[in-house]
């Protein structure tokens, strides 16, 4: 017993204007609008403050970039045949050559997490304490005031 669906095509909705990101678009020209009108207060307005006018007016057109990069990076547009590898589905053409870079990657990145761990077990050997190690710590004191010549001072520590 079998069931027939009917699939409909999906069109992909199309954009006028401004694209998807119409607030990123708005809150960039804002910024646009707002920097260019202090810098120019800071330049004509004739004030003792001119200098932090323009430079305000500069940092505010600078950070309206943040805007356009989202803007930007909203509206790109990805074909869904490139979208397949995202969603589980792998290209036949490049299954080949991708199970074996997974393969090599994975056996790679294993070493490594285990190389970490027999680390970790080798100091945590023996009675589950770590082990006092004596370090030698060497320090040369220029002291003009005790005396003229420099003095290397040993001290042990223990750790």
């Amino acid at each position: 017993m079998s069931t027939s669906v009917l699939v409909e095509p999906v069109m992909e909705r199309t954009y006028g204007g401004v694209g998807r990101c119409k607030c990123s678009f708005w809150f960039a020209v804002a910024h646009d609008i707002l920097g260019v009108f202090i810098m120019m207060v800071g330049v004509f307005g004739g004030l003792v403050i001119h200098d932090l006018f323009i430079y305000a007016g500069a940092i505010i057109i600078f950070l309206s970039l943040i805007w356009w990069v989202f803007w930007y990076s909203g509206n790109i547009d990805v074909p869904p045949e490139e979208l397949e590898d995202d969603v589980g589905l792998i290209k036949l053409k490049n299954r080949g050559l991708s199970r074996a870079v997974r393969r090599v990657s994975d056996r790679l990145s294993s070493r490594i997490r285990n190389s970490f761990r027999k680390n970790e077990r080798s100091v945590r050997e023996g009675d589950g304490k770590p082990s006092n190690t004596d370090v030698t710590l060497s320090t040369i004191y220029d002291s003009t005031i005790a005396s003229s010549s420099k003095e290397v001072v040993r001290e042990t520590l223990s750790i």
